[in-house]
């Protein structure tokens, strides 16, 4: 009895691992910059969660399927360029666009199914496409975002701030996605048994095409909400969310392999990573180490991650 306590202790510890280290950092914030623990002062902090939330939910179904996607950076730039040009002026034919990337991206999964290629090459080249495909629409930094896009995302909420509503839209809508519904069933038993999905009849090639519609999907909405809130674009404008994303994944308790992934940790995860650079800033450290320090918090808590699954086999 004593030992099913011990695992069920070490397993509740691994759950709420990713809601401690974003406490901490929390906290940690609130002791350096007492103002920030307001209204304002946590949508400040915030904010730019929101895009990364919906990015990071996007390499979340990548991974879910075992495989990883380096291209979710330039393609939320790309989505963000074309809601800086085409959105305000062709709305028709931005939706197009959109409809077309997303396209693009289930062939993309549909290909590496048929042809057993692997994911990294596959979107690393697509990575390339994306970008230049940005730079042809918005050559300079620039465009403007719809007067309704913007309005959205500068909404003040009621009660809470919206960064905390739209987490809870976002870990909500994942979970509902990949751990309730048949299709996310399919999802993780692609990622953790192909063979016994495709035994009972499933097509693996539309299968993990869907995945990654799915992903593009959250790609563009994440490129919208950037450039609702930065009210223009670049094409480089979230290149960094490619690693970003990867780390909030699996900060929030996702594996590369396996098919486990966690909607709400994930969520959680990209909270955590946004916070995490707020406190860096509060702490004067120079945007060139910025990247390294958060890094390093990624390493601190996998490392109590691996000692927590240490301790789960002991038990």
């Amino acid at each position: 009895m004593s030992s099913l306590q011990a695992k069920r202790g070490v397993l509740v510890l691994h759950n709420i691992l990713p809601a401690l280290a974003l406490s901490l950092l929390l906290a940690a914030v609130f002791w350096r910059q007492p103002r920030a623990m307001s209204y304002f002062g946590v949508n400040l902090l915030l904010n730019l969660a929101i895009p990364l939330m919906f990015a990071s939910l996007a390499q979340m179904m990548i991974l879910a399927v075992s495989d990883l996607d380096l291209s979710i950076g330039p393609f939320v730039s790309l989505a963000a360029s074309i809601g800086a040009t085409l959105l305000p002026t062709r709305p028709a034919l931005a939706m197009l666009a959109f409809v077309a990337a997303v396209a693009a991206y289930a062939l993309a999964g549909a290909l590496i199914e048929s042809r057993r290629l692997p994911s990294i090459v596959v979107t690393l080249g697509l990575s390339f496409v994306w970008l230049g495909c940005a730079v042809l629409l918005l050559p300079t930094p620039g465009g403007l975002a719809p007067d309704w896009l913007s309005s959205a995302m500068a909404y003040r909420t009621p009660w809470l701030p919206m960064p905390i509503w739209m987490a809870l839209f976002a870990a909500a809508l994942g979970h509902v996605l990949v751990t309730r519904s048949a299709f996310g069933t399919l999802v993780r038993g692609l990622g953790g048994n192909p063979t016994a999905v495709a035994r009972v009849g499933w097509s693996l090639v539309r299968l993990r095409a869907g995945v990654y519609a799915l992903a593009g999907l959250f790609g563009v909405l994440a490129g919208l909400m950037l450039v609702g809130q930065t009210t223009s674009a670049d094409p480089n404008i979230a290149s960094r969310y490619t690693l970003v994303s990867i780390a909030a994944v699996i900060l929030g308790g996702g594996k590369f392999v396996g098919g486990y992934v966690s909607p709400v940790g994930t969520v959680v995860g990209a909270l955590t990573m946004t916070l995490a650079a707020s406190f860096l800033t509060f702490l004067e450290v120079a945007p060139d180490w910025q990247v390294g320090m958060q890094g390093l918090i990624l390493i601190v808590v996998l490392g109590l991650r691996a000692a927590i699954d240490r301790l789960e086999r002991i038990a």
